[in-house]
């Protein structure tokens, strides 16, 4: 597939712009003859992607650039850092970009921003409405306290205290906070309702074209820093697909090389299930643990983009989601949220691809509650096979609960939850048993020594609706 485009000097952008051009990509053109010897024939390989990327789809590189611009004086410049210990580990140039460093601990400022700036003057004493997990609010409340303009946020019940604080921290007077449902879908139908009843102005997640504009100018930070001859792999996290959209719109007009990796959490797949039915669907239940993305229907313009050039949209276990954001605080001091963590995550499923490549992972922020590292650690362990939660039936005589304690453990096994009552009637009697071991084969040898004694059990999993009475 052959595009003729001019070379990264012009990139579509409008004639008259009046705001300067990325400067690292970007150069003046001073006639139509040097124009002429500055085009290339831009090649991208179709067998990255399940269909020809469509570029007609994205957002133009002007509208981001502009966006930028405004942003520029709001928004902190975050660091596009090289990682010693994840570029030494994969064998690869491996970037992050530090939107945990962000105002809001989140990136979801630059879209709030330039969103809500967009409202004309003689508008903005209509209340601004959204719905949020958390980190959309927290930009909505920043910009509305600055620009002294009333906000209504609604939120999840069960949205983590640190996020829900923080927003209010933000706001100050011009933020009042609605907790609705138990999903950010149910919160996002009583915003719109409410809304549409008050005359309100709605500042969407991420199905809107200014928030995309807005969180696209994260892409332009990352060209502009990275020393790299090329950015062979982005990678992003993706839930409504807002900021995903924005990176892709760029990245795909700029650097047109650069591999595009979606990342989503195994228990919420909306823009997955999206691009594999060629639709934008709604999920019947997801995991909430990732709140950050914990989304059951995508973005209509999120997906038109997405679905245009994406290579693929990779879905990552919880647990494993856990064990990065362990890793990520252990070895490089950085504590993010679950949702932060997902890009990075992905690496692993790359290992062989991304070998001697430049690499860039979007951690996306850091409003995380250290009230969940208990759980956090928990889900990491499970998913590397170091703990395990079980029922386990027990015959209903003297001593089978000591048999089990001495002949099924081994000598560094660990018992971290028991809660067993003997039943009088019944031969068996149900227990549920936590048990921690040093190494996953210590597991199976319990397992074998329990099928010896004839010791029934069955193993509880994470996404299993009564896991969530250990969570």
């Amino acid at each position: 597939m052959h595009i003729q485009k001019k070379a990264h000097s012009s990139l579509n952008l409008a004639k008259n712009d009046s705001f300067d051009t990325p400067e690292k990509k970007v150069h003046h053109i001073h006639s139509n003859n040097e124009e002429k010897t500055q085009q290339q024939t831009i090649q991208l390989d179709v067998t990255n992607y399940n269909h020809p990327p469509n570029l007609s789809k994205l957002i133009p590189v002007s509208q981001i650039y502009g966006a930028y611009k405004r942003l520029m004086k709001v928004v902190t410049r975050t660091p596009t850092q090289k990682s010693i210990k994840l570029s030494e580990y994969f064998g690869a140039n491996v970037y992050i970009k530090r939107e945990d460093l962000q105002i809001v601990r989140s990136y979801k400022l630059r879209g709030a921003y330039n969103k809500i700036i967009s409202i004309p003057e003689n508008e903005r004493h209509r209340t601004v409405f959204c719905a949020s997990a958390g980190n959309h609010a927290q930009g909505v409340a920043y910009v509305c306290n600055l620009m002294k303009i009333n906000c209504i946020i609604y939120m999840p019940t069960n949205t983590p205290s640190i996020k829900f604080n923080a927003v209010k921290s933000w706001g100050k007077q011009y933020a009042q906070i609605e907790l609705v449902g138990d999903t950010f879908d149910e919160s996002f139908r009583a915003s719109r309702d409410k809304c549409s009843a008050e005359n309100g102005i709605y500042v969407h997640a991420f199905d809107d074209e200014k928030i995309i504009e807005g969180q696209g100018t994260i892409a332009v930070e990352i060209l502009e820093d990275i020393n790299e001859d090329q950015v062979d792999f982005m990678f992003f996290p993706v839930g409504g697909g807002g900021c995903g959209a924005g990176i892709s719109s760029y990245f795909k007009q700029v650097s047109p090389q650069t591999i595009l990796i979606g990342v989503e959490p195994e228990g919420s797949p909306s823009m997955y299930e999206a691009i594999k039915q060629q639709q934008v669907v709604e999920l019947e239940s997801i995991n909430t643990f990732v709140d950050g993305a914990a989304i059951k229907k995508s973005g209509a313009k999120p997906f038109e983009i997405l679905n245009s050039v994406l290579k693929e949209v990779v879905l990552i276990p919880e647990g494993h989601v856990c064990t990065t954001m362990m890793k990520l605080f252990n070895e490089e001091g950085i504590l993010v949220e679950p949702a932060g963590a997902l890009a990075i995550s992905a690496l692993d499923k790359f290992k062989e691809q991304i070998k001697g490549k430049t690499v860039v992972c979007l951690i996306s922020g850091s409003n995380n509650d250290l009230g969940r590292m208990t759980d956090i650690r928990m889900l990491s362990e499970i998913h590397q096979g170091l703990q395990y939660y079980m029922f386990v039936n027990f015959f209903q005589k003297p001593g089978a609960l000591k048999q089990f304690l001495i002949q099924c453990l081994g000598p560094t096994d660990e018992i971290t939850n028991l809660e067993y009552t003997r039943k009088n009637n019944r031969e068996k009697g149900p227990a549920l048993v936590g048990v921690k071991v040093r190494k996953p084969q210590d597991f199976e040898a319990m397992k074998n020594k329990m099928e010896e004694l004839k010791i029934t059990h069955r193993i509880l999993q994470p996404n299993q609706e009564i896991f969530k009475m250990l969570l």
